[in-house]
């Protein structure tokens, strides 16, 4: 599926952004402008039955990296994903044959989930969305909303169909993480140190790294912009 984009920047380089589960391309707003600033041509896309991409009859990781594969650039100089993003992201990147990769608090470690509450998320207030994200700048609880109503709340069937622990990175990969992390715990993490990933924490970070601390968020990602 060829799916929607948004884009920021001119640079010279190119870096390729993957939401996660819920969101759309409008999640990267806090951190996209920095991003372009190091040089890059910055797209990101709307996932199948987010956004302004189509619905679906299957989200399966593996379809999810395929749209990634038929969308986005070849040979992108960076590629960052967050959470059921990265998981596509982890099955496109050697055939999309990405530089770098970066994946923030990657969602591929199958874990227990209330399938039928993720979908009722769709229906979330404003201020039920400002109680669940106190950090968030209102801009972005705006734009969640915004991404809420367009997306099919079916895509949460990915959910179970998980790659699991990666065993070694195809590309040259950071992996940063929430603190704490339920996605990646500690003995995974330690896991994919041991596996040649490299492994850092934003301190004090949600989930959503990029809007719960922008800042932190990109100091992460130094010396891989």
């Amino acid at each position: 599926m060829k799916l929607a984009t948004r884009s920021w920047g001119e640079g010279p380089r190119t870096a390729v952004l993957v939401h996660g589960l819920m969101a759309d391309s409008r999640t990267w707003r806090p951190v996209a402008t920095a991003i372009a600033d190091h040089g890059y041509r910055v797209v990101a896309v709307d996932l199948r039955g987010h956004g302004a991409s189509p619905p679906a009859a299957s989200y399966g990781p593996a379809e999810l990296a395929a749209d990634l594969l038929e969308t986005l650039p070849a040979g992108p100089d960076l590629a960052i994903g967050h959470s059921l993003g990265s998981a596509a992201l982890l099955l496109a990147a050697p055939a999309l044959r990405c530089a770098r990769a970066v994946h923030c608090d990657p969602a591929w470690l199958p874990r227990p989930r209330d399938l039928a509450a993720l979908r009722a998320v769709k229906h979330s207030t404003w201020r039920e969305l400002r109680a669940a994200h106190p950090r968030w700048h209102d801009d972005c609880i705006t734009d969640e909303k915004q991404a809420l109503a367009a997306w099919d709340p079916q895509s949460v069937t990915a959910l179970a169909r998980l790659p699991g622990l990666p065993v070694r990175p195809e590309v040259p990969s950071l992996v940063l993480l929430a603190d704490p992390s339920e996605r990646i715990p500690p003995p995974a993490a330690t896991t994919l140190r041991r596996r040649g990933w490299q492994v850092r924490t934003v301190e004090g970070a949600g989930h959503t790294l990029h809007r719960d601390d922008p800042a932190g968020f990109l100091h992460g990602l130094r010396d891989w912009l």
